[in-house]
């Protein structure tokens, strides 16, 4: 081979693979690329370095509230799989209610069972709830809901909690985006137990319904900020306002309307920020409530003697 050929090889050879030849050239590098490394440009053929630079530099679409686009409301998605998948750990692990709902302080006896403590002694019991350091409890009893054989409610439970979210979740996460709409849920419910622990510390409450009570106001708020008729939220509020009502005597309503109160909050930060400050607001806003509701945890941690450590 002469040094002539030679050198036509080296030059027709795929930039990322140089065994292979090829005589298609980079519309926009130049450079030769093979098949495995075209993309399809609005001119020609791309490789794939120039489109992934591309990329970086074509705006992305935003929703209305300032998130990235996503067709898919894949974290809606996530968070009903995740209720579904612990209520099936639940059914194989009974006590998993116990050990993850929002009981503020009481006992765990040697079988599991939780306890209020009375003031009584109870030997080879332990302490319980948030306020002896299982603070995780004020988030993972969001995932966790009753059991089917619970008189009166059982496995209605789950569903009209899963159905709600599914409800309400996808065109909420569609309006803010995938990371706004995780915030909003966390919080909410997250404001729920933390309502739940102020009032009532000895109850071991269960259950997504402060988060979908939190999803139903920021739907009303989002609704009204945009100007679209209002009838469909009006009557969802009015709807979940009912339920609060019917079911304080098995559920928490306070678990229910301080998902209400943290979700209306901070929507209404994410729905009227200024535009052009909006990511600093939001985050802002969100920030304030996380360390409001841990304020008010600490407080309350406090007044009853234990510690969240």
């Amino acid at each position: 081979m002469t040094a002539t050929e030679e050198e036509r090889e080296e030059i027709s050879a795929c930039y990322r693979h140089p065994k292979r030849e090829t005589y298609v050239r980079c519309t926009r590098c130049d450079r030769y690329i093979c098949p495995d490394c075209m993309r399809a440009a609005a001119v020609g053929q791309q490789c794939v370095e120039c489109v992934r630079e591309g990329n970086r530099s074509v705006r992305q679409g935003r929703t209305v509230f300032g998130g990235k686009v996503s067709v898919t409301p894949w974290v809606t998605y996530v968070l009903i799989a995740v209720n579904v998948l612990v209520y099936l750990g639940e059914l194989a692990k009974p006590d998993l209610v116990d050990r993850l709902g929002s009981l503020g302080v009481g006992l765990i006896g040697p079988d599991g069972d939780v306890f209020v403590a009375d003031g009584g002694t109870y030997a080879g019991f332990e302490p319980a709830g948030i306020a002896h350091g299982e603070w995780y409890r004020l988030i993972t009893s969001a995932f966790v809901h009753l059991p089917p054989t619970e008189g009166g409610f059982g496995i209605l439970h789950i569903v009209f909690n899963m159905w709600w979210l599914w409800r309400l979740g996808r065109p909420t996460e569609e309006m803010l985006g995938r990371w706004r709409f995780l915030a909003l849920y966390l919080l909410a419910a997250l404001g729920g137990s933390v309502l739940g622990y102020l009032i009532d510390p000895g109850m071991n409450a269960v259950g997504a319904s402060g988060a979908v009570f939190g999803l139903t106001a920021a739907y009303w708020v989002f609704m009204r900020r945009l100007g679209h008729p209002m009838d469909e939220a009006n009557r969802l509020v009015v709807y979940s306002l009912i339920w609060l009502v019917v079911s304080a005597g098995v559920t928490s309503w306070q678990g229910h309307l301080g998902g209400l109160l943290a979700g209306g909050a901070v929507a209404l930060a994410f729905a009227y920020a200024p535009r052009k400050r909006r990511l600093a607001v939001q985050a802002g806003a969100a920030a304030a409530m996380l360390v409001l509701l841990a304020a008010l945890v600490m407080i309350k941690t406090s007044e009853l003697g234990g510690t969240l450590l």
